[in-house]
């Protein structure tokens, strides 16, 4: 049974060639001596991008972006007694180094929506990410009925409060069950309603939508 181009293009980058002069592997050393934002004409998986919401048409706008990789441990100190809370080990960010590199993105590029972005690549000191923007202000994605919620005043900044893929999944919106009850709405809404519902007693409480 033949495949389909994007098939094939999705099964490629499930396993990338990363053997000596491949063309991956010379594209991670242009990458690195690059800038740290790059627009780009075209997106490298064509796959992914048309699965995120990508159209060549007007409007639409492709960045790669490249972000630091690894966490956050600190270097221990030397000499004196050993706290039990020094903090060397298991210090994570909030937000993964995909959410962060469609922040920064945004603000680059303060004039656009930032729609999703995808992994195109990594070295042993960087995360390579290309980032799908939008223009809300263009006639052409304002009169596409597909892609015009964006150009709504609420979605304004979207990625800054945590609306992408990589947003939701940093904030616990990918998990559901068990351990999941205070992530929904929001970490924070659910504080507040558990805050203000405390000294309230069982039988008058309302339920959660």
């Amino acid at each position: 049974m033949t495949e389909s181009l994007y098939k094939h293009l999705a099964k490629t980058w499930q396993k990338p060639d990363k053997s000596f002069q491949s063309p991956n592997w010379n594209r991670l050393i242009e990458w690195r001596k690059g800038d740290a934002f790059t627009r780009v004409e075209k997106p490298l998986r064509l796959d992914r991008a048309r699965r995120i919401g990508y159209k060549a048409k007007q409007g639409y706008v492709v960045v790669r972006a490249r972000v630091r990789r690894g966490g956050l441990n600190k270097s221990r100190f030397d000499g004196g007694r050993v706290p039990s809370k020094m903090g060397v080990n298991k210090i994570t960010m909030r937000q993964n180094i995909q959410a962060i590199a469609e922040v920064r993105t945004a603000k680059r590029y303060p004039n656009l929506e930032v729609l999703n972005s995808y992994w195109v690549g990594e070295d042993g000191q960087h995360k390579y990410y290309e980032v799908i923007l939008v223009d809300p202000h263009h006639p052409v994605i304002q009169n596409d009925p597909k892609i015009n919620w964006i150009c709504a005043p609420g979605n304004t900044n979207r990625v800054l409060r945590g609306k992408t893929a990589s947003g939701q999944r940093h904030r616990g919106l990918m998990k559901t069950g068990k351990g999941s009850e205070h992530t929904r709405p929001s970490v924070r809404k659910s504080h507040r309603r558990d805050k203000d519902t405390k000294n309230v007693p069982w039988f008058k409480r309302a339920p959660h939508q």
